[in-house]
């Protein structure tokens, strides 16, 4: 049986200025792992409190929705997690 040809392949052009963005070390801003940190801290501090306090602050009229609160506050914590480099 006869072997197949073998194609080619093109050179793809890169330009130069998309090589010197490559080489660059990406850093995130310097206020982003403070206020991470803070809002993790924050979050679980927000439940701590509604638990210690049996359920009547931080908020008093909102009752159990404080944890959905404190979660928020940390899922903010996560999200800012991802960005951080």
């Amino acid at each position: 049986m006869p072997k197949s040809k073998v194609r080619k392949k093109k050179s793809t052009y890169v330009p130069a200025e998309v090589l010197e963005h490559e080489n660059e070390e990406l850093e995130s801003p310097s206020w982003l792992a403070p206020v991470m940190v803070g809002a993790f801290l924050l979050g679980l501090l927000w439940i701590v409190v509604f638990y210690v306090s049996q359920t009547l602050y931080p908020i008093p009229g909102i009752g159990a929705w404080n944890m959905l609160v404190g979660f928020a506050f940390i899922g903010v914590g996560f999200s800012l997690a991802t960005k951080w480099r």
